[in-house]
Parts: structure tokens; C-alpha cells; sequence
């Protein structure tokens, strides 16, 4: 069989994520080195997991903020047809927590016009309000993001480097480089928190940092 190098290298930069809400690091240290990227978008959803849900460095250390998703009755029902739950503010209780985390970060003022009005309209499903934080973010970075959709799910996704493993939050093992955070005095460096808080403390610099880190494991394409 002849082996062809430049597919190889094609798939090796093709990668396959969850597209998840404000994703966490590791999500965009491989977004920031892909060549291409492609949702997932034919998964059942899954709870406990960053599909709703993203981590922050709060005064009191890590917090958790959770996005309400309506109750379906459907045993397995696809990630793009679960509906956010809006009957309470919870958008108006996130940003809150993000003021509170990171008002005296040294970038928060600085995309605070970028990232709060997607906390002041009111959305349907959550795979399009999630996809809406990563073009959020992404234009904060200034880094360009082009992506495809599945149009069908593969357990074993060969044609891609499968990072599909990322969403699953705090059973995620990636060791991500530290950095200064703000309240590192009180609790110490956390690890691989949501994106908003390298955002939020490395500002114009976090582009390069996400470009320098080690790639998180993935599932092998060999």
C-alpha cells in the first residue's frame, strides 16, 4: 500500500471537537494550531459535561457556571436539539460571576464590550449559542475561525485527529504552561479553566500562548 504523506498531514490537521460553552483551553490550544476544524454535530447530549458548562477562577477559587437546559423526554436526544431553559436570568447570574472573577484582570474592561452582549439576548438552543462564544473569543484573539459540521457521528472519527474527548471538563487531563491569574496569591495556579480566563488575563498575548503549548492527547488516527 503506498502511503500518502500529504493526506496524512491533512488528517493529522484536521480536527474534531465539541463545540462547547466559552470552551476551555485545551480547546483552543488545538483550534489555534489546526489547519481545519469541524464541530460535532450529530453526538447525543450528555450532562456533567462542557456542553453546558464552563469553569472560572473565582475570589473563593473555582467556580462552576452551569447554562439551564430544558428536560426532554427522549432517551437520546442530539446535542443540536437540546433548548436552553430561560424561565430564570441565569445570563444576568454568569455575567455577574465573570464580573466578580475578573474586574480587576488586566484585559476584562478591554473585551467587556465583546463578551457582554451575548449575556443580554435571550437564545434557543445551545449548540448555537455555544458555537456564538467560540466566534466571540476567537475574534477577541484575532484568530480566523473557519470550521465544517458533521453531518453524521463515527465512534472512530479516522479522517479527523479526535479531540471530541475535550468536552468532558474536569475528567480532561491536560496540563496547559501557567500563567498569572488573579487571585493565583490566595488559591494558586488552576488549570485549564475556560478560555475567558486566559482571555481576561493574557489579553493580546494569548493567541501566542495557545500556539506555544503542547498539544492535549488525542484519540490516535494510526
Amino acid at each position: 500500500m503506498t502511503f500518502d504523506f500529504k493526506t496524512f498531514k491533512e488528517i493529522m490537521n484536521n480536527i474534531l471537537l465539541y463545540p462547547s460553552y466559552f470552551p476551555s483551553i485545551s480547546h483552543f490550544i488545538t483550534m489555534a494550531q489546526a489547519e481545519t476544524i469541524t464541530f460535532e454535530m450529530e453526538d447525543n447530549f450528555q450532562k456533567q459535561t462542557n456542553r453546558n458548562r464552563m469553569y472560572i477562577y473565582s475570589p473563593n477559587g473555582i467556580q462552576l457556571l452551569n447554562i439551564p437546559v430544558k428536560h426532554s423526554k427522549e432517551i437520546h436526544q442530539k446535542t443540536k436539539d437540546v433548548r436552553i431553559e430561560n424561565d430564570f436570568d441565569w445570563q444576568k447570574q454568569h455575567f455577574k460571576s465573570l464580573n466578580a472573577a475578573y474586574r480587576s484582570s488586566p484585559f476584562f474592561e478591554y473585551f467587556e464590550d465583546d463578551i457582554r452582549p451575548i449575556f443580554e439576548k435571550k437564545h434557543d438552543f445551545l449548540m448555537d449559542f455555544n458555537i456564538e462564544t467560540i466566534a466571540i473569543v476567537s475574534n477577541c484573539l484575532r484568530m480566523n475561525l473557519n470550521y465544517q459540521e458533521t453531518t453524521e457521528y463515527f465512534h472512530l472519527a479516522t479522517d479527523f485527529k479526535d479531540y471530541r474527548s475535550l468536552v468532558n471538563g474536569k475528567k480532561e487531563v491536560t496540563i496547559i504552561e501557567s500563567y498569572t491569574q488573579v487571585f493565583d496569591n490566595k488559591h494558586g495556579f488552576i488549570n485549564n479553566l475556560s478560555i475567558l480566563d486566559l482571555l481576561f488575563n493574557e489579553g493580546r498575548y494569548a493567541l501566542d500562548y495557545l500556539k506555544k503549548q503542547t498539544l492535549p492527547l488525542s484519540k490516535s488516527i494510526l
